[in-house]
């Protein structure tokens, strides 16, 4: 039964949740990613290199040889780097924008950690750091008068 409240524990506080959204923008940014690269980077790129189609594009290790059915039919044995490069190129687009998000969330996360910044609302949690550690210098700076 201690598993059960584990999870319990584990979906209530939102990280299941999270997850689970994060999984699915995921899986819908991949798809515009993989669009964008296979429709609109890839054909200029395409036009740039004499109308080379990338995802075409192979080493050939051995032909094929006899006619496809047939018992004798050896089929062609090749090396597709040319997916390798859409794929890479869809590595760098993805990494790029989440480096890009990351960034902003930083700068925000920042601003919202800062419990003197008025614009920004600063987590319960930080405002109470900050005020016990404004005391506390208050307490030091009254220690330091009376022994000084």
């Amino acid at each position: 039964m201690g598993i059960f409240k584990e999870f319990k524990e584990f979906a209530v506080k939102g990280n299941m949740i999270d997850m689970a959204v994060g999984i699915i923008i995921g899986t819908a940014f991949n798809k515009v990613v993989d669009v964008l690269v296979k429709q609109v980077i890839m054909p200029p790129l395409s036009m740039l290199t004499n109308g080379v189609n990338y995802a075409d594009r192979k080493i050939i290790l051995q032909d094929s040889s006899g006619i496809e059915g047939d018992a004798n039919f050896v089929e062609e044995v090749s090396i597709g780097y040319g997916l390798l490069i859409e794929t890479l190129i869809d590595f760098l687009v993805i990494g790029f924008v989440v480096f890009l998000v990351v960034k902003f969330m930083n700068r925000f996360r920042n601003k919202a950690q800062d419990p003197k910044n008025t614009k920004v609302v600063t987590p319960k949690d930080i405002e109470l750091l900050s005020s016990l550690n404004d005391k506390m210098e208050e307490q030091n700076k009254l220690l330091r008068e009376r022994q000084g």
